[in-house]
């Protein structure tokens, strides 16, 4: 049994080549030997999202606070709360971030697959995001 305690890892920035906007990254964790299973706690500032991407098994989110937005590819802008759990399904194309005037912190997961848990694509334009678009 490992317990990594609450404040002994240092939030770190969202890298600017896979978010717009402000991203903060929290208590980062994996899986130890065979474990694929990793993930963190998010937390994006008004109108900050993730760029498009894959997971090759899936990914997780589950909602902790704040108003969100998520879309996959084809898909309408979703809303998204505190409580909320979300399911990409494996090399599902998608996003989310926070709404334009609410922040958003989600706990994400993902499995890794030969070592890869994500692949990162282009940017998520404002117009995709629907930066104008209040009542989301």
């Amino acid at each position: 049994m490992d317990i990594v305690r609450s404040g002994s890892q240092p939030s770190a920035e969202g890298p600017e080549a896979y978010f717009t906007g402000t991203v903060r990254i929290d208590a980062p964790f994996s899986g130890s030997g065979d474990a694929r299973v990793g993930g963190a706690t998010v937390t994006f500032e008004p109108g900050a999202r993730t760029a498009w991407h894959t997971h090759p098994l899936g990914q997780t989110l589950l909602v902790t606070a704040g108003l969100g937005r998520v879309q996959r590819e084809g898909g309408p802008i979703e809303v998204i709360r505190p409580g909320d759990i979300v399911w990409f399904a494996p090399g599902e194309k998608h996003w989310h971030g926070a709404s334009p005037r609410c922040a958003m912190t989600h706990v994400a997961i993902a499995e890794k697959l030969d070592g890869k848990a994500v692949d990162w694509m282009e940017k998520v334009t404002d117009e995709q995001y629907g930066a104008n678009r209040e009542t989301l």
